[in-house]
């Protein structure tokens, strides 16, 4: 259990931050990190533990089947399905994170629903956002985790129809740190278009790609925003 101790510490401090941020939902949704590709293994959550109680050693090592090498417990059967094969065909998906947070999710149930320039968060996603337009029902099938992977490509967020949002990085801290300003862009954006006689002002385009340039050195700022997020949650 004292395996990969580093990589279980951040995958726990994000799944109890994801928790606090209300970016969870009931036990369900699964956030992984490939922690060795061959053989092929992936850190992952136990099935029906609450986000809140995720401690480094409660999280499973499971192969790419789904089945649990180290710890105790089994996996969520969706969470293999959707999550390795993203790992593995993604250039940067060291990091999975997979949630129903609700403005992001929202978006997911517009017709044509898509993240628009509307404040410098969102600029941070331009050009890297992928959208997944057909909704399959619970994804049991391995078939269909490749299917989103296809869907997904190169960029750093799916937003999947009907269901939440897929988010990759190398590492848990710059990964979480999207999502969770991902999660700051929709609510804007939200809240932006339900001001009522109002009409929604987009960046100008070469102001958004600009400032998209200005973000593509985050991954400092993402190391600190995790380095704290342990502090606050004792487990630095």
């Amino acid at each position: 259990m004292n395996t990969f101790l580093e990589e279980r510490k951040d995958l726990a401090a994000a799944y109890q931050w994801c928790e606090r941020c209300g970016f969870h939902e009931g036990i369900d949704n699964h956030l992984s990190v490939m922690v060795s590709k061959s053989p092929p293994r992936f850190l992952i959550n136990p099935r029906g533990r609450h986000w809140s109680r995720m401690t480094p050693d409660a999280l499973l090592v499971i192969d790419e089947q789904g089945i649990t090498v180290d710890g105790n417990g089994e996996a969520l059967r969706t969470g293999p399905t959707i999550h390795v094969a993203i790992h593995q065909n993604h250039p940067n998906a060291k990091v999975v994170l997979h949630t129903h947070m609700p403005y992001a999710t929202a978006l997911t149930a517009i017709k044509g629903g898509e993240l628009r320039q509307v404040h410098q968060n969102s600029a941070r996603f331009l050009d890297e956002c992928a959208y997944d337009r057909t909704f399959n029902g619970l994804a049991f099938d391995m078939n269909e985790g490749k299917r989103l992977a296809e869907a997904m490509g190169e960029k750093r967020v799916l937003f999947m129809a009907h269901h939440g949002v897929i988010v990759v990085g190398p590492n848990v801290a710059e990964a979480l740190d999207d999502l969770y300003y991902l999660e700051r862009a929709c609510e804007t954006q939200w809240l932006a278009a339900s001001m009522q006689n109002e009409e929604v002002q987009e960046i100008p385009p070469e102001v958004a790609r600009q400032t998209a340039d200005q973000f593509r050195n985050r991954s400092a700022s993402a190391k600190l925003h995790l380095e704290e997020i342990k502090r606050v949650l004792n487990l630095d």
